[in-house]
């Protein structure tokens, strides 16, 4: 009769050890899915903020292109500073 008891309670420990298991699986299973959901959401952003970044760099070269034409026709309007004598 002691060996069953002692089985037993062997057993209920077993049985214990395996749900806290299967807890901890599942609480790690739903940690994976957020963190999935996380990456998939950061992944997003990155490509927002690198087509942002690509769209800014072309703006930045047209302003440039601009403002290199604009200076050109300035520079052919303006009067020579070597005609004023400096």
């Amino acid at each position: 009769m002691d060996h069953l008891k002692t089985a037993l309670k062997r057993l209920d420990a077993a049985v214990a050890l395996r749900v806290e298991a299967d807890r901890s699986v599942d609480a790690l299973r739903e940690d994976y899915a957020e963190l999935e959901t996380d990456r998939a959401r950061l992944a997003a952003r990155l490509d927002e903020a690198e087509a942002r970044a690509r769209r800014l760099r072309e703006a930045n070269h047209d302003v440039a292109v601009r403002l290199v034409t604009v200076m050109e026709r300035v520079r052919r309007l303006a009067p020579s500073n070597t005609e004023d004598g400096l």
